[in-house]
């Protein structure tokens, strides 16, 4: 009788392990509890940490190149620019104040510049999680909309 309640034990561990498989991916939602160090809890059951953490560019700071031909809004004021020279050949820097600019003007922002996107995570950000299968990973895929 023994040796039939550990078949039996054994065939439902082979047929639980045969279901998760054909999961490649769990859904989980979680709460940024703190951002440094980062820990989210997920579903009130267990709290992560970084280690287990694996992040998207949806929820982190990143530095990237944008192309743009803007114009600045039109001063309205009395301004003063500040200009810095610096010389060919990493020779000597010029930093100089121009006189006092009357309103009525704006400048051209064009060309490839680099600019950071501010998305990491805070406390209190409500997130989505995929874990890895059968692993001790998770992926935090983005932010999601609080109800």
């Amino acid at each position: 009788m023994a040796d039939a309640n550990g078949l039996v034990k054994a065939l439902k561990m082979a047929a639980r392990d045969e279901r998760e498989a054909s999961k490649p991916v769990s859904v989980f939602f979680g709460e940024v509890q703190s951002a440094d160090p980062l820990r989210i809890s997920v579903e009130q059951k267990m709290v992560l940490g970084e280690a287990q953490l694996v992040l998207t560019r949806n929820v982190t700071d990143y530095d990237m190149n944008v192309t743009m031909d803007w114009e600045t809004e039109q001063e309205r004021e009395d301004h003063f620019h500040k200009v810095h020279i610096q010389g060919g050949d990493g020779g000597n820097t010029l930093d100089q104040t121009t006189e006092p600019q009357s309103g009525g003007h704006t400048h051209a922002v064009a060309g490839k510049k680099q600019m950071t996107v501010h998305n990491a995570l805070k406390a209190g950000d409500a997130v989505i999680l995929l874990r890895q299968q059968e692993g001790q990973k998770f992926v935090v895929m983005d932010r999601i909309g609080m109800l």
